[in-house]
């Protein structure tokens, strides 16, 4: 009955905070409508000069094909190499291609890395077209999800990959599944992050720190209020993701919200730690702050954590992002259920349980 009333004083909180119901409501919304759009890897309106020498019939074919590519601008044929280079020089071209005696030159400027090299691939896979993969027939041993080389029909070197999922490369279905992540991390991170520290400044710590509620009736009346907002959250996300892009799971919709639960544990508890230590809401924002970025950067959300030097792989192991990230991905994008994903749960699950007790042995009455 305590914890009733506990958890109902903190709605009320909540309620008559003119700033909070509005964020609640309008973030997700913002972060799903937005950030697909310019979270995007795909390096697009690549503007190539052509430097044509030979003048032939397959140089000029060539040049129509880079024309009417989606991801490149035509900038015009340059009468020597000199000229294009200026171009590049300044900032009217990214990549220039040669054509002489047969043979091709790319050069790609290189201060924007990104943009030169996707730009060079691409221009590399026009010049030189993939073989086609081989079909995955039944019975051959493969299974869902896997790349299949092909060795080219023609006897020569070569090989092709099958997409099996995400089969349109919608880069949009590989961040949603992310976004839920940082959505959830933002929302039951900072809220509890201020809640305790907030009533430290405010003084009405004191008033519940005379009253006989135990520190788990207290801690836990704190983080039920989150993961009912992360409940709500997550749902405004799912509806977005199918409303705005079509987007629905391949895998089991209850997994995902079992998988929000966990996150929105450990984060509510660690906002909840931060507050327990902070003494003023300016210190606690600036500890949530920095332990929220090295975790965000470290998840593997927009860099493969296999790409990490070893000592920064090794954090990943004790990083709840990473797992949630893992696993989400996996219910969302490839279907996967229960059994696929279940060394994540037992770690967010592990990793949450864990900070949830220390939240409750780090708030002190007697402060």
């Amino acid at each position: 009955m305590t914890l009733k009333y506990l958890i109902q004083k903190e709605f009320l909180q909540i309620r008559r905070n003119a700033f909070l119901p509005k964020l609640i409501i309008i973030f997700p919304i913002v972060i799903m409508c937005l950030m697909p759009w310019v979270m995007q890897m795909e390096v697009k309106n690549i503007v190539v000069d052509v430097v044509d020498i030979d003048h032939t019939v397959e140089s000029q074919r060539l040049v129509q094909q880079i024309a009417a590519s989606n991801y490149f601008i035509f900038g015009g044929q340059k009468a020597t190499y000199a000229e294009a280079i200026k171009d590049v020089e300044k900032g009217r071209a990214d990549v220039i291609l040669e054509i002489r005696d047969g043979k091709y030159l790319i050069a790609a400027n290189a201060v924007n890395g990104t943009k030169g090299a996707m730009g060079s691939a691409y221009l590399s896979q026009i010049i030189r077209p993939t073989p086609q993969p081989l079909p995955v027939m039944e019975g051959s041993g493969y299974s869902q999800g896997q790349q299949v080389s092909a060795p080219s029909l023609t006897g020569r070197a070569g090989g092709g990959s099958l997409l099996l999922y995400n089969k349109g490369q919608n880069y949009k279905l590989f961040m949603i599944p992310a976004l839920f992540a940082i959505v959830i991390m933002l929302m039951t991170g900072f809220l509890p992050t201020l809640n305790i520290v907030g009533e430290k400044e405010a003084g009405t710590i004191e008033q519940i720190n005379v009253t006989p509620v135990s520190k788990w009736s207290f801690i836990l009346a704190k983080l039920i209020p989150y993961w009912l907002i992360a409940l709500f959250v997550i749902t405004v996300c799912l509806l977005l993701a199918w409303i705005v892009y079509g987007i629905t799971p391949a895998g089991p919709v209850w997994l995902i919200y079992v998988l929000a639960m966990l996150l929105a544990l450990f984060f509510s508890s660690f906002g909840l730690i931060v507050s327990n230590y902070s003494d003023t809401m300016q210190q606690a924002m600036f500890v949530m702050w920095f332990f929220v970025v090295s975790i965000l950067l470290l998840s593997g959300l927009f860099t493969p954590t296999r790409s990490m030097p070893q000592w920064a792989y090794l954090t990943t192991y004790i990083n709840p992002m990473h797992y949630f990230i893992d696993a989400i991905r996996t219910v969302f994008i490839r279907g996967g259920g229960l059994l696929e994903i279940a060394h994540q749960v037992l770690a967010l699950a592990a990793i949450g349980a864990l900070m949830g007790c220390w939240a409750v042995q780090s708030y002190k009455k007697n402060s």
